[in-house]
């Protein structure tokens, strides 16, 4: 794709009351321990207006290795969801280790014909990355059943619930801007500034690992971005060399900003322990002068602020803001792509 056009940005159509929203085994299996995670889930959708529906393949106790099935068999489903005019959004049930092995497998044509939300973070930011890459699809970096809705979101102050669930409902329903995502005093600047520029990212190392595909993004599409990222696991070590191949790569001399997300269970950045992750992203950084906002609350940390895929963003590291400045879905009325 290098050197050509990139696609049209592909705005799924606007959720509507009623509108049916399909939990799906997008990767990992489910085991029994959390299958009320996934009864919690349907409350919590249905509680914003939506009917919700359960994939045949989202099944305690259904598994191949680490997976929930076959790779073939996700893509199967997934296809199928993708091509059913009745479903309207697709939430991922977690992540895991499966998305590397059917992005090949993927009916883009039933993305361009009729895109939908699909909801995920961890391995589902394979997916996020690689239909942007190939449809220009807006991808919802954003909870998911298990890990999300059904846990994280339960432990959450009713208050901070409520909000949350009032954001996702206008950014799968609205089709006017966000605006500034809810902020909390855990934001730090990293590096002052400001920055417009559309989101790309998701956890780091499938950052990388896109990269590494056919399906990679060209890397002018990085060209003014707002790069986010966040880490689950692994290494302090780790998370310097991602940041060190995106470097070797050219990605950090074309984003505009970057947004890190809080770490989780990262070896090596325990209280007392050097270096931190802040100092390990200011030194992969060197004199590139741009603004850093950092312990975002997005991925494995917590209840997820959304971060959409191919939307455009406003960062002021010092005012730790961070601002979603256009809708994330289309009207109905409208057809086909929207820029």
């Amino acid at each position: 794709m290098t050197g050509s056009a990139p696609p049209q940005l592909l705005r799924p159509r606007a959720l509507a009351p009623g509108d049916l929203v399909v939990i799906a085994s997008l990767s990992g299996p489910l085991p029994a321990v959390y299958e009320p995670n996934i009864e919690r889930t349907v409350v919590v959708l249905e509680r914003m207006g939506f009917r919700v529906r359960r994939a045949p393949l989202l099944e305690v106790g259904r598994h191949h290795w680490w997976s929930a099935a076959r790779p073939a068999e996700i893509a199967g489903e997934l296809n199928g969801l993708l091509r059913d005019p009745e479903v309207r959004a697709i939430v991922a049930s977690d992540g895991g280790q499966t998305a590397l092995g059917y992005l090949d497998l993927i009916d883009v044509g039933a993305i361009r014909a009729d895109p939908k939300p699909i909801l995920g973070y961890s391995d589902i930011s394979l997916l996020h990355l690689v239909l942007y890459a190939r449809t220009g699809l807006v991808g919802f970096h954003a909870d998911m059943a298990v890990p999300g809705f059904g846990d994280r979101w339960q432990a959450a102050p009713a208050t901070r619930r409520a909000e949350l669930e009032k954001l996702y409902s206008r950014l799968l329903t609205g089709t006017e801007a966000i605006g500034a995502l809810p902020a909390s005093p855990s934001w730090e600047c990293w590096r002052p500034g400001c920055a417009k520029g559309r989101l790309i990212g998701g956890v780091i190392n499938r950052i990388v690992l896109a990269q590494a595909t056919r399906y990679a993004l060209p890397l002018e599409r990085f060209d003014g971005a707002v790069l986010f990222w966040e880490e689950m696991g692994g290494l302090a070590s780790h998370v310097w060399s991602y940041l060190q191949v995106m470097r070797h790569a050219g990605i950090l001399d074309r984003i505009a900003g970057m947004v890190v997300g809080a770490p989780r269970e990262i070896i090596g950045l325990e209280p007392g322990a050097s270096p931190t992750l802040r100092e390990i992203v200011l030194d992969v950084l060197g004199d590139r002068d741009i603004p850093v906002l950092a312990n975002v609350e997005f991925g494995h940390a917590g209840p997820n602020l959304p971060m959409p895929v191919g939307i455009r963003a406003g960062l002021d590291a010092q005012a730790r803001t961070l601002s979603l400045l256009e809708p994330a879905v289309r009207p109905h009325a409208m057809t086909g792509p929207v820029g």
